[in-house]
This record gives structure tokens, sequence and C-alpha cells, in this order.
């Protein structure tokens, strides 16, 4: 199912949406596969900028904020708070989530692999 369709329903009383119970299917040891693709820019488990910010601490975290990194204005500016939906809905297209974004990955279009990553990432102290 989309996550669209659920929120949607959601908000409609029909079903109860909880980030544990959407995640719930993140399988973390094929996440760590999936961030394979993310690595050449971030790491999850240290505080250590690459190209893009580290994301060790990541969920729960404002956008912009960690400290030495040059963010793009539009990240900066976008008072996002990264929740495990919100970076669901980003790592599909970075680019058209938050315009002007300086993130250059083209996204994960599948859904499992999203939230597999996020699983991972959740397991690693991002």
């Amino acid at each position: 199912m989309k996550l669209r369709f659920l929120i949607a329903m959601a908000a409609a009383g029909v079903v109860t949406l909880g980030s544990a119970a959407m995640a719930a299917d993140g399988d973390p040891a094929k996440g760590k596969k999936v961030f394979n693709k993310c690595k050449a820019c971030h790491v999850v488990n240290a505080e250590k900028n690459r190209v893009g910010p580290h994301l060790k601490g990541l969920i729960g975290r404002v956008a912009g904020t960690v400290e030495g990194y040059k963010y793009s204005k539009a990240n900066k500016e976008s008072g996002i708070t990264w929740t495990e939906e919100v970076l669901f809905e980003y790592l599909e297209n970075p680019k058209k989530y938050l315009k002007g974004t300086k993130m250059a990955f083209p996204g994960l279009r599948k859904e499992k692999d999203r939230w597999d990553v996020i699983a991972y990432m959740k397991q690693e102290g991002g």
C-alpha cells in the first residue's frame, strides 16, 4: 500500500498509524545492503560528516542542524523534523520532496528498500 493512502485512511480514522508499526516491516540486515548506496556520502553510526552530514541521531532531529555541515538554504529553512514517516517520503525522491536540496541521490523507489534502510539506520543509531 502507498503511504499516502495509509495516511488518508488514518486521517479518516479507519486505521491507526504509528511509526513503530509502519517500520516494523523493515529488515535492518537488508537495510544495511541498501545503505551501501548512501555510505559514499553519509555515515550513520558516528558524528562524522562526509559529502553529506552524518546521520547519527537522525530520527527526531530538525533538518539542517548538524554542527559543521554546510546545508543548502532549502534544507536549513525547511522546518522538517526527521521522523520515520518523513524520511520514508523523502527517500523516495529527495529533490522532489525538498526543492533546492544539495542531495544528488535520485532516491529509493521501492517502499521495502526505504523501510529496510530506515530500520538499519535506527539499529545503528540513526
